[in-house]
């Protein structure tokens, strides 16, 4: 987080490999952390790294042999961590690709390993033959690829045997894949429309709003500790700008607002327009457009028609 040349701060996205810190676990800020701002794209080599405490940021460019300080009155370093599901052992919270979804993804990669290896001999299924003299000259190759196979009687007059091994099944591979499939929807919450395995009969508006309720409860406990973090960097980005402390209990008891997490279709719309009816009706007041917008993620049309766009 650094400031334009007008005095606005500007913010800068560093993932989670690139960065890390003290965690402050009651506010979520951090004590002291540090960032790599740039790699060499050939060996991933540090090219500029920054050092952030409390009231200034170093910065190291390591190619030009600099070292900058920036000084600020902010009450946290500039660097604000977006945790997801913190916990008392893991401060910094837990990724949504856990190690059973990487699990599961190296399990599907070995059988699609396997499966390409069978498909060999499904597509060429082993034959063998049967009857020929110790001495007689025989090509593997040119007998795999060749439309025509001549074969000499053997000394005795006998014919040889041509024969095939039983063709390999490629269901059982198929069948564990989907298996793998199936355990990674369960563990993200996804279904298996989403990971591409379509089924023959398609799913209903209901049912399909139904399968994603799992995704629906992962993504609401997801927007309490983002806005959490979103809080703290808009609260430092305020900090930064005006060049004062702010006390944080300004805005501690913010509450971030968040458009629905699954856009409403028309019926859904018209049921939260009857049940607010109702509501009001029983207790006056309680819905306006504003709790309305925030429940169908549509602006009211005064509003909406004034050039503003929102994501």
């Amino acid at each position: 987080m650094k400031t334009s040349g007008d005095g606005t701060p500007n913010l800068q996205v560093i993932d989670g490999s690139n960065a890390t810190g003290i965690i402050d676990p009651t506010t979520g800020l951090l004590q002291e952390g540090y960032a790599v701002l740039s790699r060499d794209t050939d060996n991933q080599k540090v090219l500029k790294d920054a050092y952030f405490r409390t009231g200034i940021t170093v910065v190291r460019d390591y190619e030009e042999r600099t070292q900058e300080e920036f000084i600020s009155h902010a009450p946290a370093p500039l660097l604000v961590p977006i945790i997801y599901r913190p916990d008392a052992r893991r401060p910094f919270g837990h990724s949504r690709i856990s190690r059973s979804c990487m699990n599961l993804q190296n399990q599907a990669r070995m059988t699609l390993t396997r499966a390409n290896v069978t498909a060999e001999f499904y597509s060429h299924p082993q034959r063998y033959v049967l009857g020929l003299d110790e001495d007689a000259e025989f090509d593997s190759t040119k007998a795999s690829i060749s439309s025509f196979l001549a074969l000499d009687r053997g000394e005795d007059g006998s014919n040889p045997q041509i024969g095939q091994f039983t063709q390999q099944n490629m269901e059982p591979h198929i069948s564990q894949f989907k298996m793998y499939a199936a355990a990674f929807a369960g563990e993200t919450g996804l279904t298996m429309d989403d990971l591409g395995f379509a089924t023959e009969n398609p799913s209903s508006a209901e049912a399909i709003k139904a399968s994603h309720e799992t995704l629906r409860l992962t993504a609401r406990k997801a927007q309490r500790t983002f806005g959490s973090g979103f809080m703290n960097v808009g609260y430092l980005a305020a900090c930064l700008r005006d060049d004062y402390a702010f006390s944080r209990n300004a805005v501690y008891q913010t509450t971030p607002r968040w458009a629905p997490i699954f856009e409403p279709d028309a019926s859904q719309m018209s049921g939260i327009g009857d049940a607010a009816i109702k509501i009001n009706q029983a207790v006056p007041g309680y819905f306006n457009k504003d709790s309305l917008e925030q429940l169908i993620g549509v602006r009211a049309g005064a509003e909406a028609g004034n050039g503003d766009t929102e994501e």
